[in-house]
C-alpha cells in the first residue's frame, strides 16, 4: 500500500506542472467606474422625480444592480470622495469638509488607485475623481492633463449663488465631452493588462450651464417644484435649522421667483450628463472588453432643490445624502435586479477588491456587497452613515433616519410612512425604543476637523477659501 500511495503521489506530482501548463488562468476583469458629480437621486429609475430623463442610466440601471437606497459618506465632494477613495470615514481622518486636504492624513499607499496598481491594473483617469482642489494625479498611471473649460453664459446667470442658464453652444463645447473622450480612447485601445478606468463628470455640478437643447427637453411651463411643506424646519434643532440656511438661497429664490427656472436649470444639467454617460457606455459595448469589465457607477452625494428649505448638499436629510448607485458584474449581476437595503459608499472599495481577487487592505472600514449583488434580497444588517462636519451623523435604515448633531440635537423619521421627512418623531414617546438602537450605529471615531477652523461654507459666504459648491 506504502508503495502504491508513493508511485500515485509520483504521478500527481509530475502531472501537475504539466495540467496548469495547458489550464487557462481566468482573465481577471477590468474595472470602468464613472462617477457624477452632484447628481442626487433625480434619475428616472429611481422615480423620486418624474420629469427627469436620464434614459441612459436608466439602461445601464436595467443591465446590472440598482441600489434605491445608497447614501455618501458625507454630503460634500471633498470628503466623500476622500472616504471613497481610502477606505476611511471623515471620523477617522477628519476630512470633513472641501478644504481639508485629504493628502496629509491619507498617504497614496492606502487609496483604491494605488491597491489596483499594486495589483498589477493599469490605472487611468480623467475628469473628477477626487475634490479637484486636492487632486493627486500621481496615483494613476495616466489621467487627462487638461480638460479645458466650459464656455459661459450670456445675461442672467441664475440667482446669487444659484447658478444656471442655457448656453448656445454644441455638446463637445463642453470639457464633459473631452473627459468622455478620453475614456472612449482608452476603451479602444489594446490593454495588456487589466485596467481601472475612472470617469469622472463634473455636472450636474453647478453652474447648471449646458446646450440650450437640454434645456428645451424640460420646458418652464412643465417644471413642478419638489414636494415641500409650510414651516418645515418647526420641528428640527437648531443645529439643523442652521445647516438649512433658509435665509440665505432659499430667502433669494423665493424672492427671485424663479424657483421652477433653477429645477429646470438642474434637470437640463443631469440630462446633458445622462447623455455623455450614454455615449461612454456606447464604446464600452463595442470594445472587445465588454463581457469582461466591471461597472460601477455612483454620485458623490446628493443635492437639494428647496426640500426643507434648503439647497445645495452639506446637510444630513435624505435629498442631500443619497446617490445613484448601479453595479454590472459580469457572470455575477442580473440584468433588471433591485437592491432596497440601505447601504453608503464606503462598501464601494471593498467590492471593487473583493471582485477583482485583490486582497483588501486592513484599513479599510467599509464592508463588501458581493452577496447583494449576487442575490439582492440577501441579508444585509449593515445602516448608512454619513457624516457632516465634526460630530454630525446620519444613520439610515430601510425603515429610519437618525441625525444625531454635536450639541445632541436629534431628529429622528419613519421612511416608510413620511419620505419627505416632514415629521419629525425624535421626541413621539412612541418611538423611544429605537432611539437607543440607532444611536449605537453612530462611528466610534471623533476625529477633530483637519482644517480646524470651521465649516467651509461659512468661510465661503465671508468671502474666505474655496467655493463650498
Amino acid at each position: 500500500m506504502k508503495t502504491t500511495l508513493r508511485s500515485l503521489a509520483l504521478i500527481i506530482a509530475i502531472a501537475a506542472p504539466c495540467a496548469l501548463a495547458h489550464a487557462e488562468t481566468p482573465p481577471r476583469p477590468n474595472v470602468l467606474m464613472i462617477a457624477v458629480d452632484d447628481l442626487n437621486h433625480w434619475v428616472g429609475y429611481l422615480g423620486r422625480n418624474p420629469q427627469t430623463k436620464t434614459p441612459h442610466i436608466d439602461a445601464l440601471a436595467a443591465r446590472g444592480v440598482a441600489f434605491t437606497h445608497s447614501y455618501c459618506a458625507a454630503p460634500a465632494c471633498n470628503p466623500s470622495r476622500a472616504a471613497l477613495l481610502s477606505g476611511l470615514r471623515p471620523s477617522t481622518t477628519g476630512v470633513y469638509g472641501n478644504d481639508d486636504d485629504w493628502r496629509q492624513v491619507i498617504p497614496k499607499e492606502l487609496t483604491l488607485p494605488t491597491i489596483f496598481r499594486k495589483a498589477g491594473y493599469y490605472v487611468a483617469g480623467a475628469g473628477k475623481i477626487y475634490h479637484e482642489a486636492y487632486a493627486r494625479r500621481e496615483e494613476w498611471d495616466d489621467y487627462l492633463q487638461n480638460e479645458g473649460k466650459d464656455p459661459k453664459p450670456r445675461g442672467n446667470k441664475g440667482v446669487g449663488g444659484i447658478r444656471f442658464a442655457p448656453l448656445d453652444c454644441d455638446d463637445d463645447d463642453l470639457r464633459e465631452a473631452r473627459i468622455v473622450n478620453y475614456g472612449i480612447d482608452q476603451l479602444r485601445k489594446k490593454h495588456d493588462k487589466p485596467f481601472l478606468l475612472t470617469i469622472g463628470l463634473h455636472k450636474p455640478h453647478m453652474p447648471w450651464n449646458v446646450p440650450r437643447k437640454y434645456y428645451d427637453m424640460h420646458p418652464l411651463n412643465e417644471i413642478k417644484l419638489p414636494p415641500t411643506i409650510d414651516d418645515d424646519l418647526a420641528d428640527i434643532p437648531s443645529a439643523g435649522v442652521k445647516m438649512a440656511r433658509a435665509f440665505g438661497d432659499q430667502r433669494r429664490i423665493l424672492e427671485s421667483g424663479r424657483w421652477k427656472e433653477a429645477v429646470q436649470g438642474y434637470l437640463a444639467a443631469v440630462s446633458y450628463s445622462d447623455a455623455m454617460i450614454g455615449r461612454l457606455l456606447k464604446a464600452l459595448d463595442e470594445s472587445p472588453y465588454r463581457d469582461n469589465t466591471i461597472i460601477c457607477f455612483w454620485g458623490d452625494h446628493g443635492w437639494s432643490l428647496g426640500e426643507k428649505e434648503h439647497w445645495r448638499k452639506f446637510a444630513l436629510w435624505e435629498e442631500p445624502t443619497r446617490a445613484p448607485l448601479i453595479w454590472v458584474v459580469p457572470k455575477l449581476t442580473k440584468p433588471g435586479a433591485v437592491c432596497e437595503r440601505p447601504i453608503d459608499f464606503m462598501t464601494i472599495y471593498p467590492t471593487l477588491t473583493d471582485l477583482c481577487g485583490i486582497q483588501t487592505p486592513s484599513h479599510v472600514e467599509g464592508k463588501s456587497i458581493r452577496r447583494l449583488l449576487a442575490q439582492p434580497d440577501a441579508a444585509w444588517d449593515e445602516p448608512a452613515v454619513s457624516t457632516q462636519e465634526f460630530g454630525n451623523h446620519a444613520v439610515r435604515t430601510d425603515r429610519w433616519r437618525y441625525i444625531r448633531y454635536a450639541d445632541g440635537g436629534e431628529e429622528l423619521y419613519d421612511e416608510k410612512s413620511d419620505p419627505y421627512e416632514w415629521k419629525n418623531v425624535a421626541r413621539d414617546p412612541n418611538e423611544a425604543a429605537v432611539m437607543p438602537q440607532l444611536n449605537s450605529r453612530l462611528p466610534d471615531k471623533q476625529k477633530a476637523d483637519l482644517n480646524k477652523s470651521g465649516s467651509t461654507r461659512r468661510k465661503a459666504d465671508k468671502g474666505k477659501g474655496r467655493s463650498p459648491t
